[in-house]
Formats: C-alpha cells, sequence, structure tokens
C-alpha cells in the first residue's frame, strides 16, 4: 500500500509540474544496455519509449505540456548506471523508465531515492530493487524469487530429477534466480545441495 501511494504521488508530482509551468517541457527518461552483450534489448527499450513520447505529444502531451525523452547508455555496468542516473538528475529528468538489468537498476535507484525521481524498471527481476529500494522504486515484471518457484515446481513435479545441475553466469540476474531455484528445490521438494560445485 505505502508504495502504491508513493506511486500515486509521482503520478501526481508530474501533473503539477505541468500545470504550474505552463510553457515548460517535462524530462523524462530511459536507460539501459545500448552497448554491450545486451544492447539488443536496449535498443528495443529505446525504440519503445520513443514511440510513446511521440504518441503521447501526438495527443497533446500531458496536461498540455510536451514529454523530453532522455536517452541513457549504461551497458549493464553497475558504476555506468549510477553515472547515468547522475547525469538525469543533471538533466531535471522526474520518471526514469528504467534500468534493464538489476545489476544497474539496484545501485542507481539509490540515486533516483535521493532525489526523489520516480523509477520504474521493466525488466529487473533481483528481489533487492524493491525490497531495498525507497517507495519510490518499482517493476513491470516478475521478481526472481518468484520465477525460482516456477522452475523449482516444474524441475520437481514435471522432470522430476532427483539430481540437479544449476549453473548461472554470476551476474545478479543469474544469480538471484539460481539461488531461488535452490531454495525452492532444498526446501519445498527436498532436493538437497550436494558437495560438487563447477568453477
Amino acid at each position: 500500500m505505502r508504495r502504491i501511494k508513493a506511486l500515486s504521488a509521482g503520478v501526481l508530482a508530474l501533473g503539477m509540474l505541468g500545470a504550474s509551468a505552463s510553457h515548460a517541457d517535462i524530462v523524462i527518461a530511459t536507460a539501459g544496455p545500448m552497448t554491450g552483450q545486451y544492447a539488443s534489448f536496449g535498443a528495443q527499450m529505446k525504440a519503445g519509449a520513443e514511440q510513446a513520447v511521440a504518441d503521447i505529444n501526438a495527443a497533446g502531451g500531458v496536461l498540455g505540456q510536451k514529454l523530453v525523452l532522455e536517452i541513457g547508455d549504461d551497458a549493464c555496468d553497475p558504476k555506468q548506471a549510477v553515472a547515468v542516473a547522475n547525469q538525469m538528475v543533471n538533466k531535471g529528468v522526474v520518471f526514469m523508465a528504467g534500468h534493464f538489468c538489476s545489476g544497474s537498476s539496484i545501485p542507481a535507484s539509490s540515486v533516483y531515492e535521493e532525489e526523489g525521481i520516480l523509477q520504474i524498471s521493466p525488466a529487473s527481476t533481483n528481489p533487492k530493487l524493491t525490497d531495498e529500494g525507497g517507495d519510490n522504486v518499482f517493476r513491470v515484471c516478475g521478481r526472481d524469487d518468484q520465477q525460482g518457484d516456477v522452475a523449482g515446481d516444474y524441475i520437481a513435479k514435471v522432470v522430476k530429477a532427483k539430481r540437479v545441475a544449476i549453473i548461472h553466469d554470476k551476474d545478479t540476474y543469474g544469480q538471484g534466480l539460481a539461488d531461488a531455484t535452490k531454495a525452492r528445490l532444498n526446501d519445498t521438494h527436498g532436493i538437497q545441495e550436494g558437495s560438487g560445485r563447477l568453477r
């Protein structure tokens, strides 16, 4: 409920901004991996945001004010994500649709929280983002612990595996999903972790 109230307050603040500054633009942003191994996802985020802004502006904007879109490239790198977040603060951004990778969204969220910028991630699934983030931090995708439950149940009930190897790439997303799946297998289905570990 607290987060819903915070989201409502953020939307209201955007509306008040438009109403009080009759000739001002409303600056929003999206940030993600515009370069690097996940650049294809960044390109989708950029294209979607650009089209949304074009459609909204063509329909009259927000309370008569035009949206201006800023694009940030964090390359799914935590340090670069914080730098991007600070750049967006300096540009007067009031809403961030991003970041993509959990490893970027989590550290960047501290900047947005401090500055009162509304952040909604389209893809960051690590539970820490919203568990540890402020009241202005949201996501529109499932959490790793939810995905892990589904994966664990499928492995145990459908595959009916007795021996399971969980392999991940050691990034924030992979680690979170692997841990959640392992916990589900351990706690719910009695499939315990062995001594073997691949490195």
